[in-house]
């Protein structure tokens, strides 16, 4: 009997595709809400203290760690947070389609970690670092775009909180809604799916 090809496990399936699109209109839509909360809070808080506005950005790059968990093939991060970013763009957001520069650099962020751990290892701390690094990509590009002007102190803090909000926003509250779905059979279709309904 042929053994199977290892390598077909990275292969995109259409259900990949369809998914992975459907998952970052989602988020995108979570992601128009959110940048009302982010126009709001984000402000107040900037008026605060300016490097706690970091504590809201983790939302933005849960697309990416998502769609990593779910679909669990190389580029899906990237894929899903793109779209998602996409969304808001189409709509009508106060940062056009830039926008579509983060959900790049996010996805690639959270891409890099799974990369790292081969696309075999998708437990909690895993994600949790997926969300750090994905803040970690972002901070970099807006500390050049956008904070370019602060002093080195509140961009080093910046980083610190944007990184925590990724952790959980994004590493955590991915994990557990990956989870979530999975126990509904929704992804059944996939090993994330029924890696958890095997232990119902």
């Amino acid at each position: 009997m042929s053994q199977p090809n290892p390598i077909s496990r990275y292969r995109w399936r259409v259900v990949d595709i369809v998914v992975g699109a459907v998952l970052g209109i989602a988020v995108g839509l979570v992601f128009f809400a959110w940048n009302f909360v982010g126009d709001l809070v984000g402000d107040t808080l900037k008026l605060i203290f300016p490097p706690a506005k970091g504590l809201l950005g983790g939302l933005w790059l849960l697309g990416g760690v998502l769609g990593g968990l779910i679909i669990r093939k190389p580029g899906a991060a990237i894929f899903v947070e793109v779209i998602a970013a996409l969304v808001p763009a189409l709509i009508g957001s106060q940062w056009g389609f830039t926008v579509l520069v983060s959900g790049l650099l996010q996805g690639a962020g959270a891409e890099l970690v799974f990369l790292v751990f081969f696309y075999r290892v998708w437990k909690l701390p895993v994600a949790m670092i997926a969300g750090a690094c994905a803040a970690a990509f972002e901070w970099v590009y807006e500390i050049f775009v956008w904070y370019a002007g602060w002093r080195t102190l509140y961009q080093g803090l910046y980083l610190v909180f944007l990184a925590f909000s990724g952790v959980l926003l994004a590493g955590v509250l991915g994990w557990l809604i990956q989870k979530a779905l999975a126990q509904t059979g929704v992804l059944d279709r996939f090993e994330s799916g029924r890696e958890v309904r095997s232990l119902i």
